[in-house]
């Protein structure tokens, strides 16, 4: 059976939370809420590949 690598159910939450963040930003008219939510997928997205990477490279996965 294998283990939740409950990181990466954080980070999902957390990338999932930010989209939702974009749309949010884009009702409201914030262009700044909107870019600063697209940044923050874009940082969360990474550094979840990041720490596939480091995993696998690790043999943790």
């Amino acid at each position: 059976m294998k283990q939740i690598k409950w990181i990466f159910v954080v980070y999902a939450i957390l990338a999932a939370a930010s989209i939702m963040g974009i749309g949010i930003a884009i009702a409201e008219k914030s262009i700044i809420g909107a870019l600063g939510c697209i940044m923050a997928v874009i940082l969360i997205m990474g550094m979840g590949f990041k720490t596939k990477r480091k995993m696998r490279e690790n043999g943790e996965l």
